[in-house]
């Protein structure tokens, strides 16, 4: 991918941000949104209790569950509330942080959550949730290398 997929990312983050001033505040950081962020954690719970063969830790405020069957997440793991669904390999510090990200939007938009991450679309590099939480870290794009001071 080339290096020119960040204005496009911050378009992206612009015009979700104009689609949350719709949202009434009462659905946001709400009690509303807190109770859909537990109904999310719970379920994640229940899911990583039932498939989970690898340790149950806490990392970043997440509860992680290893060792899930390919087909029980999608990608390399899936946030549901406050907790992360993965495979057998420990997440790497800059996964835990996008999916750090991941448990604050649920806080945020609750009950809201999967239904505006669903319309987002699967393209994680037009998907203002994954945009967000940092696509880098997420590793859907190679990290920059910081530019030497002085170098040719």
């Amino acid at each position: 991918m080339s290096e020119d997929w960040r204005p496009e990312a911050e378009r992206i983050l612009q015009r979700g941000r104009r689609f949350d001033r719709r949202i009434p505040a009462v659905l946001l950081r709400s009690p509303i949104s807190r109770l859909g962020y537990w109904w999310g954690t719970s379920v994640g719970w229940l899911w990583g209790s039932l498939w989970s063969t690898g340790p149950v830790e806490r990392h970043h405020g997440l509860w992680v569950f290893r060792g899930l069957p390919k087909w029980a997440f999608m990608r390399g793991g899936v946030c549901v509330g406050g907790c992360f669904l993965t495979g057998d390999a420990a997440p790497s510090e800059a996964v835990l942080r996008h999916e750090a990200v991941h448990k604050q939007q649920w806080l945020r938009y609750g009950f809201l959550m999967p239904v505006l991450y669903l319309f987002a679309g699967r393209n994680p590099l037009r998907n203002r949730f994954e945009i967000e939480a940092g696509l880098e870290d997420g590793g859907y794009v190679r990290r920059q290398r910081s530019q030497r001071t002085g170098s040719p």
